[in-house]
């Protein structure tokens, strides 16, 4: 009498087993999504974030500051050097501006746009005392589509940025320096210089330094030693000519000197036709320049 039930209830069996196989697997490949989900993630959202935003491209540079950060927290208070390679790559900053406490926040191939992009992660974070910018050098690099007037803008738009969480905060643009390889599009670069410094006259902690002036000897040339083999990164020489134009300066405000007198605009060290002509060939004598 029961064997009429038994394929119903066989067949009920294994409708379950299906079922709970059915349940399992889904369960399983929705963990599994979930799990790799969390490792693409962040490469798709920085891949459409690019596109909407170029900047975005160095997002991966910014997490490592962060991550830096988080295991060994700079004092408030600080001087942030931020900028492109020419930044990143001077990797005897922190000690070339000794006794003063510096942190390097450059970032290879950026271009002032992109600070302007990541400046409150990069900058505004640290409530440093002062910024130090080098930017401008990409942005009129051969084939760049922009022109002096938007990176005199961008840097605007830095200070503004900058302005709006730090007001006290002093600011100083370095200007776009001059380079074996971007020879050809030194002025625009000059037009770029002159444009912040103009701006930089105008606005209160805001200060214009030159270091491109005494990159040139005597006869207007830029001597081979200052750059890389790739004719367009600073060598150690020209970091110590950089190191005695802009640590005078920051010490003059920032180093308790009792003979040393504020320089607002522009730096003295700029040439020797403006400003402090001694200062300027001390410069040079530092770095070993040629006369």
């Amino acid at each position: 009498m029961n064997k009429p039930m038994y394929k119903p209830m066989k067949r009920a069996a294994f409708a379950r087993l299906v079922g709970l196989g059915v349940l399992l697997l889904l369960l399983l490949a929705f963990g599994f999504r979930s799990r790799n989900s969390t490792l693409a993630y962040p490469a798709s959202q920085v891949a459409h974030s690019q596109a909407q935003n170029p900047a975005a491209k160095w997002e991966l540079d910014i997490e490592k500051f962060e991550q830096a950060d988080k295991a060994n927290p700079p004092k408030p208070g600080m001087i942030v050097f931020a900028g492109s390679s020419s930044f990143a790559r001077w990797s005897t900053l922190v000690d070339d501006m000794k006794p003063l406490e510096a942190i390097n926040r450059g970032f290879g191939g950026s271009q002032m746009s992109d600070l302007d992009y990541y400046a409150k992660r990069i900058v505004n974070v640290y409530h440093p005392k002062a910024v130090v910018v080098y930017e401008g050098d990409n942005d009129l690099a051969l084939a760049s589509p922009k022109t002096p007037e938007i990176v005199a803008n961008d840097f605007r738009q830095f200070v503004q940025i900058v302005r709006g969480d730090l007001p006290d905060t002093w600011i100083y643009f370095i200007s776009i320096k001059p380079s074996k390889l971007r020879w050809n599009e030194w002025p625009k670069m000059k037009a770029a210089n002159a444009m912040n410094q103009d701006f930089a006259r105008t606005q209160k902690r805001v200060e214009y330094i030159d270091v491109a002036s005494a990159m040139f000897d005597s006869q207007g040339n830029l001597p081979a030693d200052l750059f890389v083999a790739d004719g367009l990164h600073p060598t150690p020489k020209c970091y110590a000519l950089w190191t005695s134009i802009i640590r005078p300066v920051l010490l003059a405000r920032f180093g308790g000197l009792a003979n040393a007198s504020p320089h607002m605009g522009t730096s003295p060290w700029a040439n020797p036709g403006t400003g402090n002509a001694l200062a300027y060939e001390n410069a040079r004598n530092v770095s070993g320049m040629p006369n």
